[in-house]
């Protein structure tokens, strides 16, 4: 199962991974605290977690073009929601 991980270094990590569990939660299943958090998104699930130093993403899918597309979804949205900060895209790794 393809998996991938980012790290975005901000002191607001618990702030954005609230928001976008509370914005998955209109669609999927969610379960999150202020420092970690689960989605399950259509193309696989996303893992976050927030620590003092940032917030931590781990999305894995069944195929490549799953993993894309959950990578897509989590960072279109984090984009949005850090707005602020000016952030434009995560730096994905494989996990």
């Amino acid at each position: 199962m393809p998996a991938a991980q980012a790290r975005y270094t901000t002191a607001h990590g618990s702030k954005y991974l609230q928001q976008l569990c509370k914005h998955f939660a209109h669609k999927v299943e969610v379960d999150f605290t202020p420092t970690e958090g689960q989605a399950a998104l259509p193309p696989g699930p996303a893992t976050l977690r927030a620590d003092a130093d940032g917030l931590h993403m781990h999305v894995s899918a069944e195929d490549d073009t799953g993993l894309a597309q959950a990578k897509h979804i989590v960072e279109i949205h984090l984009v949005k929601f850090a707005f602020r900060e000016n952030l434009e895209r995560l730096d994905w790794q494989p996990a």
